[in-house]
């Protein structure tokens, strides 16, 4: 039997203990986990040039702007925000000097409006593409904040959609769930490199629970 000052001491252990760990749980967002979620789909084998395959075991390949947003959990990356207007973070992977290249990846919404991914990212600037749901079911393309094209694309919550972004010169085509929806140019920007990001917003609704799997990125050099 543990005398009364061995069970004190054994409880001051656990409670520091506790502490510790609920002060390791605070770098991890709260918010719904993939469990919510149907399972992602299974990525298919890229059959051309790769540049990167994420199937987000860990986020050593990822630079966050704010770490406390993201995590993985099971294969996928999740982004939680504070519910509050005009929160938002990226997390940056690849290389500034890549060129040409397609990015595809699946992209699932709990909470929120915004969901994409930037492409020829260089610094903090890059050319966006946010498929939004909620009342506006679209697409938007825009570099900075000039828009560049606009399209309708159906993207409900709570299920899995396919993201597919091709960049050849200053074009930019994008398919939603392997449907052509956008192709335009931008006349204004020799922007011809750069890296990839994963955007997580929070917009005017002030709430943002997003999930990304399946990044593959494949060279396009030389193709047009």
């Amino acid at each position: 039997m543990l005398r009364a000052m061995d069970v004190v001491a054994t409880l001051r252990r656990g409670l520091c203990a506790a502490s510790v760990l609920v002060v390791l749980a605070g770098a991890t967002p709260a918010g719904p986990s993939p469990d919510s979620l149907p399972p992602p789909p299974r990525l298919s084998p890229p059959s051309t040039t790769v540049l990167l395959v994420e199937e987000f075991g860990d986020l050593d390949a990822w630079q966050p702007d704010r770490a406390d947003v993201w995590s993985v959990e099971r294969g996928v990356l999740c982004a939680h925000l504070p519910d509050e207007k005009q929160e938002r973070s990226l997390i940056y992977a690849g290389s500034e000097n890549w060129g040409d290249y397609a990015v595809d990846l699946d992209v699932c919404q709990l909470r929120g409006v915004d969901k994409g991914v930037v492409v020829r990212a260089r610094g903090s600037q890059g050319v966006g593409v946010d498929l939004r749901g909620g009342e506006y079911q679209d697409v938007v393309l825009y570099s900075g904040r000039r828009p560049l094209g606009r399209a309708k694309a159906a993207n409900a919550d709570r299920r899995w959609h396919h993201l597919r972004v091709e960049t050849r010169g200053n074009r930019y085509a994008v398919l939603v769930n392997g449907e052509p929806v956008l192709d335009c140019r931008d006349p204004l920007t020799a922007r011809r490199r750069g890296r990839i990001a994963l955007p997580a917003y929070t917009g005017g609704k002030g709430a943002c629970a997003v999930f990304y799997a399946n990044v593959v990125v494949t060279s396009l050099e030389g193709a047009r």
